[in-house]
């Protein structure tokens, strides 16, 4: 069912398969909250989807929403975003009722492309939830317009009319840069170009790819074609973070998503990961984390989940 042996164990929803074969190779797929619970139940365990991002907009009711080791909790009128591939659980409140809206992630590179990067500060390769009454007065005035917006897009999505895909797509970039200016903002925004944005993205690959073998920075370079210095520049400038920290980051986020979705052991998990020695996993580890392996388990057990 997955694409990569680390996500084996997490089951991937194609939601045109799983759920509704007309549309199988869909980029955008829309449906209200009520007929998705109804069909796959209100308490949703561990899952993702693999190149596809997903957005949940809770219109009234409570949602509980557990994103790799993140755990958010809000009430409606909110929403949450998914970043793609990343595994997710959540439970709704039978009263719960909304909208759930899946976008393949390469229109929102498309987006990111043409300058939603250089306008905002924008990481849709996180978890965003945005609550409507936790926004300050200025901000609260723009959430009429994602409410209509979702509108539109039901509206659209039911009736067949002529330019329905385009509209489609358009209400969506629409949506996805009003979410952009909503979400909290982690650094001051920096020009990208398109040529940094496009090796970002296969550096990015590359380091989906290959994390676990613990390459050294120059095998990526040769395969980017490109010199270390020009991939630490176009890191710095797009992420604001170094091509090693990139890498540990996601050995890191893998670790933090295996400890808390699975009882694989430290041991297990160090040789899955591509470690040899457990003691050093265990060092790097806390060196990132500034805790033990052990410690954020405990912290992170879906039974003791507390508000983020």
């Amino acid at each position: 069912m997955s694409d990569t042996r680390h996500n084996e164990w997490i089951p991937n929803i194609i939601l045109g398969q799983d759920y509704d074969r007309r549309y199988l190779d869909a980029p955008i797929h829309y449906d209200v909250l009520e007929n998705l619970a109804a069909f796959y139940g209100r308490d949703m365990p561990v899952h993702r989807h693999a190149q596809y991002l997903q957005i949940h907009y809770i219109d009234r009711g409570n949602i509980s929403f557990h994103i790799d080791d993140k755990v958010y909790r809000a009430q409606g009128p909110s929403l949450i975003l998914t970043p793609p591939s990343v595994p997710h659980s959540f439970l709704t409140e039978p009263e719960a009722c909304g909208h759930v809206l899946t976008i393949h992630q390469s229109i929102a590179w498309q987006l990111l492309k043409d300058g939603l990067q250089q306008e905002m500060d924008t990481d849709l390769n996180r978890g965003i939830c945005i609550v409507r009454d936790e926004l300050d007065e200025e901000q609260r005035l723009q959430w009429p317009l994602i409410t209509q917006t979702f509108r539109n897009l039901k509206l659209e999505w039911y009736r067949e009319r002529p330019a329905k895909r385009l509209t489609l797509h358009t209400l969506v970039r629409l949506l996805l840069i009003q979410i952009s200016r909503l979400s909290p903002k982690q650094a001051e925004s920096t020009t990208v170009n398109n040529d940094d944005l496009r090796l970002f993205r296969h550096f990015s690959d590359l380091i989906e790819e290959h994390f676990r073998e613990h390459l050294h920075l120059p095998v990526y370079t040769q395969s980017l074609g490109i010199s270390e210095s020009r991939l630490h520049q176009t890191c710095q400038r797009v992420s604001n973070r170094s091509p090693k920290k990139l890498i540990h980051d996601r050995i890191i986020q893998e670790t933090k998503r295996l400890l808390v979705f699975t009882d694989l052991s430290s041991s297990d998990i160090c040789y899955q990961l591509g470690f040899s020695d457990p003691a050093y996993f265990s060092r790097f580890f806390k060196r990132h984390t500034g805790m033990t392996a052990q410690h954020f388990r405990q912290q992170h057990k879906r039974d003791n989940w507390t508000t983020t």
